[in-house]
């Protein structure tokens, strides 16, 4: 079979390697297709040498079908189209044991601390598995896992229909915590500083502001009566980003961080004090969450096809990096992994 190898820094080969069998409580799977995200990005640019093991195969936002099932499985069989949830818990930790695998503190990250899914066939623990509903295709459930983390930030921040909500950020996860919001039933305003985001996400139905040219205190509050934001999600990882978003919330809202921060960024705790407000930490879902993406992809609930750029085949997979480096009109690329 064929899989694309990340050998180091900015450098990713395709080559031939033997498939590896599914062992005990494991399946093997055909991908049919992968996405790649900014993690993939990172691992591009060699900023998680730490942590792959090369020469790596990397990649987790995927479909295919199964091919083969280890001894114990149960409720799979070879032909079942799949999506994989990508997080191997140890299942001892506290967090575990409370109910929290997701963030295990042992986790491993499938297709970054074990290899992924950039390959013809790939063995995962049947534990990872979710079943395709009928209609969803392999191209739209290659965007489950991207839509399952949009879920579990409109989870967490306990957003309702009728409420309003503020995403910080209009790129891909941003836009998609937009589209599940407002399939929520809640109204949403992104802001976003990019011409084509913006573009996108009007045309996709959401409104969308540039902050640098958009009052976005003045603007919440015109539209919630001076009230404030239900919930304002931080999505773009931004110190400008954190500290506007203690100025947005109602008395007693809720702040969501999507983003990750490599550095520590000041933020308002008077705020905190004065308005009774939460910020609530959301990192990566839950088996619930992937149930809800798939419900809303099978019901077409969500435009996925206007949030996929191009596909390409395992070949191109150098060259999809380097377009998504350069930002713009990019949102979402797929890797194309057997025919």
């Amino acid at each position: 079979m064929q899989a694309a190898f990340y050998e180091g820094h900015e450098t990713m080969t395709v080559g031939s390697c033997s498939p590896l069998a599914p062992g005990p409580g494991q399946v093997q799977i055909r991908v049919s297709h992968c996405g790649i995200c900014g993690t993939d990005l990172h691992i591009f640019h060699g900023k998680m040498d730490h942590r792959v093991k090369m020469p790596a195969v990397i990649g987790h936002e995927m479909s295919g079908a199964i091919v083969a099932v280890g001894d114990g499985v149960i409720g799979w069989k070879p032909g079942d189209r799949v999506t994989v949830r990508p997080l191997d818990p140890c299942g001892q930790c506290p967090a575990c044991k409370n109910g929290h695998s997701h963030v295990c503190m042992n986790l491993k990250f499938i297709g970054i601390d074990t290899p992924g899914a950039m390959q013809g066939l790939w063995t995962v623990p049947a534990h990872t598995l979710h079943r395709l509903p009928e209609g969803v295709s392999y191209e739209h459930a290659a965007m489950i896992e991207p839509v399952a983390v949009a879920c579990h930030d409109v989870r967490l921040g306990e957003l309702k229909a009728g409420e309003f909500a503020v995403v910080l950020g209009g790129g891909p996860i941003g836009i998609l915590i937009g589209l599940v919001a407002k399939a929520t039933g809640a109204r949403v305003v992104v802001s976003e500083s990019n011409p084509s985001r913006i573009e996108l996400a009007q045309s996709l139905g959401l409104e969308a502001v540039d902050p640098r040219s958009t009052d976005m205190v003045a603007l919440v509050n015109e539209k919630t009566g001076g009230a404030g934001a239900d919930v304002v999600f931080e999505v773009t990882g931004s110190a400008p980003a954190v500290e506007l978003m203690t100025k947005l919330p109602r008395v007693r809202g809720r702040m969501v961080m999507v983003a990750i921060h490599g550095q520590p960024a000041p933020i308002d705790l008077f705020k905190f004090f004065w308005r009774e407000l939460r910020l609530i930490g959301a990192r990566v879902y839950e088996p619930q969450d992937f149930e809800r993406a798939l419900e809303l992809a099978a019901a077409k609930a969500l435009p996925l096809d206007r949030l996929i750029t191009k596909v390409v085949p395992l070949e191109g997979l150098t060259g999809a990096f380097r377009e998504m480096e350069s930002g713009g009109e990019v949102m979402k690329i797929l890797v194309r992994c057997s025919e």
